[in-house]
């Protein structure tokens, strides 16, 4: 879409759908969603974004806040006052209520990159756009439990719980039933699971009303959060009533103080405590076929196996979960977290205490609210000043954070410039609130005594995070209408340099990096001073700053040595890449000194019997130990796939995996600073004088290079180039201890012609060596080497062979996704908008299970060694997209080599490589495929124009909503159904939103003005 005037138009259509504008760190990201691409400037003749935006006055019209974000407001014209007149009267969405996503994306390079200016950089907004992989046992949308304010940085009022509402279902029968379910599950369970529990046991769907109503049940039910860092996550416990009025002082003791219990369960005392330890580092829950192992490798002993075999003697030492009903041995065992009821409680959080001879900390003022974090997961922050990496003082940007104490000093402003209110400070105390008069003498500031001299003042500006000496006769009294706001100047930790917190290299690399910048601040852990990981996204890649800090305590000196020309023996080829790059060990120092420490961490962790290497705080860019074939060895966290699954990169191999958290182990403290010090060693390379370039091999010369090389510690290698901006080293490399003259290296001997024909019908896997995911991190101590060994022979296919992907192969489709009957409500969440004519979505009660199904293709398809497979049309397959293996429908193959496909739980279509489909194995033929094709019930079918689609997708699109059943259209097969719906926001407490009322006053409006 390179039309000037075209995109001129759509530009406008993204910007005159927000009336608060939007930033132009995310624009790109909006107008690409409507679009499907990014904004073509560069076509357009402009180097930069804002370059071209600067010539479209007539369309675009760019505003600097203080904070230093660029806003975008579309210019109104004549054509389109109307457009703008509708999008200003509509309200804006509270986000009370409304469930956070989880965020499994990798991070995106974007078009065109967005550079700092000085310290009020402009960086684009989260890269790691809120694209749904799956939510995570959301609230369901109809049930309000402890809201948020609309102002985050406002007390939140007590919750209010709605009226009973007349419902057509019989509520002394549910009720009553409901009470026999918790009877079973005295612990508690998730309540996405209710519905299907109670379909199970009843054979009758649970009433949707009655999700509304649970919180009301309180002489019944206790509805909480748990401690989890998810907010959103509920589960379902028996009230103290209910369970006082089950036992009379004759009864027999709770299970858990009775002894009978614990001989009948199998457990003793003391593996109760450690199978509750393990699950209580596990908050987002633990294979039950994963426990024998991991008991085993952490406390050196058994697990009872008559426990396994039957998890019912579980049931009063933890939740247990079957995702997968058709697989009874497919078990996630949670923690009871009944101890931690009300942590997440707002309204019980506690201010924060001043940390004693502790700098640029203010005291919490009695009566002034306490600043929140923000809910969302990956809030951008400016970032102020550190003099430690536990003690970061940083600004929110946004809404109720930046903007409002932009609306606070205006008004102050304001406020002093009248003559009756500059009432001087002529006493001040220190720990006294003030009103500050800045340099300019126009801005007037919030700020914290902090000492008093005769003439002088040292102040602390508790909204900005710095401190300043200035004249006693700037200080003014700060009005009590001025008190409301919460200080703006937080705190945070930077997640992996705790033990590295003080150390100068870090501190200084930090100050480069970070100080004065707008930074991307994802949450990993939400505390009094969250724990976070921060990035910048200024540039075309994205750089983890906590990652980065953390290379700047390496010693160069252990560094794999790289001289042109220089020749080095006994080098192993740790890994060969499907793109024709190379992963090389050199022998050197440094990786002497890995094998040393590793070594001494080995014999460290089997003379250790204690839970406390367990990864329970996984995040990007986290160096931690996982095995390779049978060794530990350093690996480096590359992707987050939800709670459970993780990509990781073996830093000194080479080598991409996808494993399971619970095989990773933290380096031992004894010898963290030891392994942080020493540099990767893997080098990473590419043969040099080749017929073609990296990325360009055919699937045989890999094949052939993997032959002769994989594996050997026999190899010798000449440096012939170092290609500093590519971190790729070019070399010669030789199959003997000898460096030899060039026609005998390998280079020479691989670059038979024959071997770069490419084939139709051979794939193997285009991804990059840094994105790749391999088999080679598994716990078990035999892992294979995945993409690094050559393919095995495969015997020719066979009719009817399921892997092989014959199109007559028998394969059974899953059961149909069942829907309520007409006229009934169901919770939903809404995947892909294009217009209130085409919509997808995915049912509430289901999702957890599609979590566990896309986690468990991960970890199967990155692990097995990819086999060639013949891709038909109308084939259902598995595909990796962004990193995620998905369920798909191919729609079609092109000569490219690229297949347009359907994903059947999530409604998009793709373009993907044929190398990254692969069979759809049995097991991951159960679930019923989530994605339901939808029609909005209540506006007439019509042409829709470009503003009402984008009205429409900003009210539903990637949000939860309760949809009614108005008409159910059957089909062959289960991703041509389609139904009409009335879909309803329920977030707000005042009143549901219809979304057909909005769409019909949205269309009768463009139809007055045409």
């Amino acid at each position: 879409m390179t039309d000037p005037e075209l995109v001129k138009k759509m530009l406008r259509a993204v910007l005159q759908a927000s009336k608060s504008g939007v930033s132009l760190s995310r624009l790109q990201a909006e107008y690409k969603s409507l679009t499907g691409e990014f904004i073509p400037h560069k076509q357009l003749g402009h180097s930069s974004l804002d370059g071209f935006l600067s010539t479209i006055p007539s369309v675009v019209k760019m505003e600097r806040s203080r904070s230093g974000e660029v806003i975008c407001f579309a210019v109104v014209c004549k054509e389109t006052a109307h457009v703008a007149q509708l999008v200003a009267r509509q309200r804006t969405n509270k986000k009370a209520g409304r469930p956070q996503l989880v965020n499994c994306q990798m991070r995106v390079k974007p078009a065109a990159p967005f550079m700092l200016n000085g310290r009020s950089g402009n960086p684009r907004s989260p890269v790691r756009k809120v694209l749904l992989l799956f939510p995570l046992y959301h609230t369901p949308p109809m049930l309000d439990v402890y809201p948020a304010p609309a102002n985050l940085n406002e007390i939140a009022p007590p919750v209010k719980p709605r009226p009973p509402q007349s419902s057509s279902y019989n509520q002394q029968l549910v009720q009553n039933r409901l009470q026999e379910i918790l009877s079973k599950y005295t612990n508690g369970f998730w309540v996405s699971k209710l519905p299907h529990m109670y379909r199970e046991l009843y054979k009758q769907d649970f009433p949707t009303e009655a999700l509304r109503d649970l919180e009301l049940w309180s002489h019944i039910c206790i509805v909480e959060k748990t401690c989890s860092s998810n907010p959103s996550e509920l589960l379902l416990y028996p009230s103290e009533e209910l369970s006082t009025a089950k036992s009379s002082p004759a009864s027999t003791p709770s299970p858990r103080q009775s002894p009978l219990t614990r001989k009948l369960s199998g457990l003793s005392p003391d593996v109760q405590a450690k199978l509750e330890e393990l699950l209580a580092k596990y908050n987002s829950g633990l294979w039950a076929h994963a426990l024998p192992k991991l008991f085993q490798d952490t406390y050196k002993t058994k697990f009872p196996q008559r426990v396994l075999d039957d998890l019912s003697l579980l049931e009063d030492v933890c939740t247990i979960d079957y995702p997968m009903p058709d697989n009874p041995k497919k078990a996630i065992l949670y923690a009871r977290s009944a101890e931690d009821k009300n942590r997440n409680r707002v309204e019980q959080r506690k201010p924060p205490s001043p940390t004693p001879g502790e700098p640029g900390r203010p005291l919490h003022m009695p009566g002034m609210a306490t600043l929140l974090v923000p809910k969302e997961e990956y809030p951008s922050v400016l970032v102020v000043e550190a003099a430690s990496t536990n003690s970061v003082v940083i600004r929110y940007i946004g809404e109720g954070y930046s903007q409002a104490q932009e609306t606070l000093e205006d008004q102050m402003r304001e406020f002093y410039r009248q003559d009756n209110t500059k009432k001087v400070l002529t006493s001040p105390v220190v720990g006294q609130l003030a009103a500050v008069k800045a340099e300019e003498e126009e801005e007037i500031l919030r700020a914290q005594v902090w000492e008093v001299t005769a003439d002088k003042v040292k102040v602390y500006y508790v909204d900005h995070g710095f401190s300043e000496v200035i004249g006693i006769g700037k200080l003014l009294e700060l009005h009590d209408k001025f008190f409301k706001l919460p200080f703006q100047a937080a705190r945070c930790k930077l997640a992996g340099l705790e033990p590295f917190s003080q150390d100068p290299a870090v501190l200084k690399k930090f100050e480069i990096m970070a100080c004065g910048k707008i930074l991307l601040a994802e949450i990993v852990e939400r505390e009094e001073t969250p724990l976070v990981v921060l990035y910048d996204t200024s540039q075309d890649d994205d750089v983890n700053i906590n990652a980065t800090c953390m290379k700047a305590l390496q010693d160069k000196s252990l560094e794999s040595p790289l001289q042109v020309n220089s020749s080095h023996r006994n080098a192993s080829v740790t890994n060969v890449c499907s793109d024709g790059t190379i992963y090389c060990q050199l022998p050197s120092r440094g990786l002497s000194k890995l094998a040393e420490v590793l070594e001494k961490t080995e014999a460290y962790f089997h003379s250790q019997v204690t839970s406390e290497f367990l990864v329970s705080k996984p995040f990007c860019g986290k160096i931690c130990l996982a095995r390779y074939k049978g060794r530990w060895s350093r690996v480096e966290i590359t992707n987050l796939h939800g709670s459970r699954v993780l990509d990781i990169h073996f830093v000194d191999l080479g080598i991409p995996a996808s494993v399971e958290v619970i095989e990773l182990r933290e380096v031992p403290s004894p010898f963290l600073r030891e392994l942080v010090a020493i540099p990767p060693q893997a080098v990473k390379c590419c043969l040099a004088d080749l017929p073609v370039k990296v990325g360009s091999w055919t699937p045989d010369a890999v094949l052939r290079l993997r032959d002769a090389v994989l594996g050997s510690t026999e190899c010798s290698v000449k440096i012939a180039k170092v290609d500093e901006s590519k971190r790729l080293v070019y070399v010669y490399l030789y199959t003997s201890k000898e460096v030899q003259d060039v026609e005998h290296s390998v280079n020479r001997q691989i670059a038979d012609t024959d071997l770069w024909k490419h084939q139709k019908d051979v794939f193997l896997t285009s991804r990059s060596p840094g994105k790749r995911p391999g088999s080679a991190g598994s716990s078990a101590g035999s892992s294979t080497e995945g993409k690094s060994s050559p393919l095995p022979e495969s015997p020719p296919p066979e009719q009817g062979d399921l892997r092989q992907g014959s199109p007559a192969s028998p394969f059974q489709l899953p059961p149909l996704l069942e829907l309520p009957p007409v006229g009934q409500n169901m919770d939903v969440y809404v995947t892909v908008a294009c217009h209130p004519g085409h919509f997808v979505l995915q049912p509430w009660r289901d999702q957890y299970k599609l979590v566990v199904l896309m986690g468990e293709m991960i970890l199967f398809y990155n692990k097995m060694e990819e086999r060639p497979f013949r891709v038909e049309k109308n084939q259902i397959c598995a595909a990796k997209v962004d990193n995620n293996w998905h369920r798909v429908l191919v729609k079609g193959v092109l000569a490219s080599g690229l297949a347009s496909v359907y994903e059947l739980d999530y409604g998009k279509h793709e373009l993907v490589s044929c190398a990254k489909l692969q069979p759809l194995i049995e097991e991951f033929q159960q679930l019923p495929f989530q994605a339901v094709t939808a029609q909005l019930a209540g506006v007439k079918p019509r042409q829709w124009s470009e503003e009402a689609s984008i009205v429409f997708r900003n009210h539903v699109e990637k949000k939860p909503l309760v949809a009614q059943i108005e008409a159910v259209h059957e089909a062959p097969q289960p991703w041509d159904r389609k139904i009409a719906v009335y879909l309803v926001d329920t977030s707000e407490e005042e009143r549901d939103m219809w979304i057909h009322d909005i769409m019909s006053e949205f269309a009768k409006e463009l139809t007055k003005a045409a």
